[in-house]
């Protein structure tokens, strides 16, 4: 099957599967796209309420001296905002979650020195409290879960130590203290986990979706495979039917030289049928794309080469039914060099003159080479895809082999 075969499948296999006007075109992130979408949208509306507790808290009764009081609130509160843009947007959340958990750890090291010599409340928690599990989320939508954990741990301790030092490690602080940090870390790890849950399902039903519509895909060109094997069969049929009944009736020179050009016509598609690919028209097409022919067949085998092109002077052009035939053949003897003799010391040169135009094509490699004529008539990787195939257009294919290589020469002159 040739690519554009395999995106046609994979194009219909897709298309079989239920749409509705969210869908997109990236199947291996079809779910996690939406849950992450999700995901924002819920974390965005959660830290509007918790931001705002925090604000009302922080106009109502600052802990901080009033030259720290603005500073801090401008720092935490700047970056919260555009992360809750960013939520909003679906965009920048890469950027501004980040930035908010590193903002809000930098307030809680300086909270310390900003709140000094301010009087500490037991039933009042500080502004700050309240925006704790807003810098665990953060570390949820920004990164990975390794991360996560760290950020969930670190964030809840690193406030509990800023409180203690801000009320100078007060006994009746020891319990509230603790019972907040905890309280956070419950909290905290409860949301880290319904994020990783969340994702881990996403990722696990675009896995599965992705692997049916492959193989769905898989059947669909297994069914176009044999679709045109029964077509080509059907022509193979006709085809050679119609070249012996023209070769029976031939009487004139004029119908000899028909059914000379039937008989060819049929040797070449029994030449190409196996390459899935048709032989092309009579079109003239430069020479150059017998090289990038070569070039790309090789790569599809798994083994790039690099044509070595040497062309005369003034644009050559031969008819493409010629150029095809001899770059198909070129592949099915790389095709040979890699299957027995491990592609080693492989190359390929194309050679073509003009007036008249000749080309000449030479795949060779330094294998241990092989007795031609030893070959068994029903292996077809020579006798059919190389020989018949080039003189079918006119063209003259050799084959020489030995213990120091093989080399193929497929050759087509104007007028030959």
């Amino acid at each position: 099957m040739t690519r554009d075969t395999d995106r046609a499948a994979l194009s219909a296999a897709w298309g079989q599967l239920p749409q509705s006007r969210e869908t997109v075109a990236r199947l291996g992130s079809f779910t996690r796209t939406r849950v992450e979408r999700i995901i924002g949208l819920v974390v965005a509306v959660g830290c509007i309420a918790l931001g705002l507790q925090g604000l009302f808290a922080a106009m109502d009764a600052p802990a901080e001296r009033p030259e720290w009081h603005p500073i801090l609130e401008i720092i935490v509160f700047g970056a919260l905002a555009l992360m809750l843009l960013a939520c909003f947007a679906g965009r920048g959340l890469r950027v501004f979650a980040p930035l908010f958990a590193a903002a809000y750890i930098a307030c809680l090291v300086l909270w310390p020195i900003a709140a000094a010599g301010m009087p500490a409340s037991h039933s009042v928690e500080p502004w700050m409290f309240y925006l704790i599990n807003i810098g665990t989320v953060a570390s949820v939508l920004a990164f990975t879960l390794p991360w996560q954990i760290v950020f969930t741990l670190a964030i809840p301790v690193l406030w509990g130590i800023s409180r203690l030092v801000q009320c100078g490690f007060a006994p009746g602080f020891a319990v509230p203290v603790a019972l907040d940090v905890s309280f956070a870390l419950i909290l905290g790890g409860i949301l880290v986990a319904l994020g990783w849950v969340f994702r881990t399902v996403a990722a696990n039903v675009d896995t599965a979706r992705a692997q049916a519509v492959s193989s769905y895909a898989a059947a669909a060109a297994a069914e176009a495979t044999e679709q045109e094997r029964v077509a080509v069969g059907a022509l193979m049929h006709d085809s050679v039917l119609a070249a012996l009944i023209a070769v029976e009736r031939a009487q004139s020179p004029r119908e000899r030289t028909l059914a000379v050009g039937m008989a060819r016509e049929a040797l070449t598609r029994l030449a190409n049928a196996e390459r899935d690919a048709g032989m092309g028209s009579e079109a003239p097409v430069d020479v150059d794309s017998i090289a990038r022919e070569i070039e790309a067949s090789a790569v599809e085998l798994g083994h790039p080469v690099r044509v070595e092109l040497t062309r005369g002077a003034g644009e050559i052009r031969l008819p493409g039914v010629v150029a095809r035939a001899l770059a198909l053949a070129a592949a099915q003897a790389i095709a040979n060099a890699i299957q027995h003799a491990d592609a080693a010391g492989l190359r390929v040169s194309v050679t073509c003159a003009s007036e008249p135009v000749q080309v000449s094509v030479l795949v060779r490699d330094s294998g241990p080479g092989f007795d031609p004529a030893a070959v068994p008539d029903d292996r077809l990787g020579i006798s059919a895809s190389i020989v018949t195939r080039v003189a079918a257009v006119g063209g003259r294919a050799r084959i020489a082999s030995d213990e120091h290589g093989t080399r193929v020469a497929l050759e087509w002159a104007e007028g030959a």
